[in-house]
């Protein structure tokens, strides 16, 4: 049997005291690749933020990688998001340094302290996004999709047992998305599991995998119909 990554039964999400989705029941096996879809505003990202502990779970049980997202104290939120990799919209990369630089910014605050495993490990993950020969540039020297696929080669530095993409290619072309859907692809096929928040049907329809919709502060499975 696969491993369970994720767990969650009979949550609710709140913003604040808002509350946003309710009654979730949810398992995600390892190595699934599970989308997350909804209008703007019906809860994606809150969904997503409670899965990183970026949201606490106040009522309901979830447990993500191990971790019991109800009992999880703020010290120990760093420990979770170790073992998940996390890929924004907006890339969030740090503008000062070259890529090199940015993604040994990660290693050392997770803990890296030998300099030659964190150029393996460096040029390792960049080498699974197609991005090997672009360690010295500045993300800005970058395109929108080599600047996700960076950061898709940052949420791959720790081994994550769980990559949550919150709308990765919201701010990508078309043809740019399917490049950077098929580096998910690849790392999904690979063994990882990822969770992937996106409003982009196109994708879906291309790549399709068990999809879960936000709508009416309730989360379900929809079935894709083939165009």
């Amino acid at each position: 049997m696969p491993e369970t990554i994720v767990k969650l039964q009979d949550v609710a999400v709140f913003q604040n005291e808002n509350l946003v989705l309710n009654n979730i029941d949810l398992e995600v096996k390892k190595g699934e690749f599970v989308y997350v879809i909804g209008k703007t505003g019906s809860g994606k990202s809150s969904f997503m933020k409670t899965l990183y502990a970026d949201l606490p779970l106040k009522q309901g049980t979830g447990q993500v990688v191990d971790f019991d997202l109800k009992t999880l104290k703020e010290k120990d939120i760093p420990f979770l998001r170790r073992k998940l990799g996390i890929v924004f919209q907006d890339f969030k990369l740090l503008p000062d340094r070259n890529i090199n630089n940015n993604l040994r910014f990660v290693l050392k605050a997770t803990g890296w302290t030998d300099s030659t495993k964190m150029d393996e490990k460096i040029e390792e993950v960049l080498n699974k996004v197609g991005m090997k020969t672009k360690g010295f540039k500045f993300p800005h020297e970058l395109s929108g999709g080599e600047q996700q696929r960076i950061a898709i080669a940052r949420a791959l530095l720790n081994d994550p047992e769980l990559i949550l993409a919150d709308e990765p290619t919201g701010n990508l072309d078309p043809q740019t998305s399917v490049e950077v859907m098929k580096v998910l692809q690849d790392i999904n096929q690979n063994g990882r599991t990822i969770i992937m928040a996106t409003h982009d049907y196109a994708l879906i329809l291309k790549y399709p995998h068990k999809t879960l919709k936000c709508d009416g502060s309730k989360v379900f499975e929809v079935i894709q119909k083939a165009i």
